[in-house]
């Protein structure tokens, strides 16, 4: 059975640092691109960041770049995102996502349909 599990979500000031770890078990998703989402109440869930597995090529949405980075171990079978400069527009439920296919090259999907398995969440709150 496959499970993504995320930690490290929490409350932080705006300004602030958080890093979200993704673990994964039940398979190996190192030929896999991952993938952040998040999901602000009353709202849709939206592409955060992605990432390939050959070449580490990374995605981002417009509102983190320069504020987020994501990076994975493949030897452990885990994806991060550090955050940076928190806002409070970046609270949200924070999701890890994998691609159950092995992709080539550099790609990684911002599209949320391109993802086949999926995380429980962590919140993550951004006070003012």
């Amino acid at each position: 059975q496959v499970q993504l599990v995320e930690s490290g979500g929490g409350l932080m000031q705006a300004g602030g640092s958080l890093r979200l770890s993704c673990a994964a078990s039940g398979r190996t998703f190192s030929r896999n691109p991952m993938g952040w989402f998040r999901q602000a109440p009353g709202k849709e869930r939206d592409f955060v960041a992605a990432i390939s597995w050959s070449t580490y090529s990374t995605y981002y949405a417009d509102s983190v770049k320069g504020r987020f980075t994501i990076s994975r171990d493949n030897a452990k079978n885990t994806v991060y995102l550090q955050m940076n400069s928190l806002k409070p527009e970046d609270t949200a439920v924070y999701y890890c996502a994998a691609d159950r296919t092995p992709r080539l090259g550099n790609f990684a999907s911002t599209l949320i349909n391109n993802y086949d398995y999926w995380g429980q969440g962590t919140q993550v709150t951004v006070s003012s």
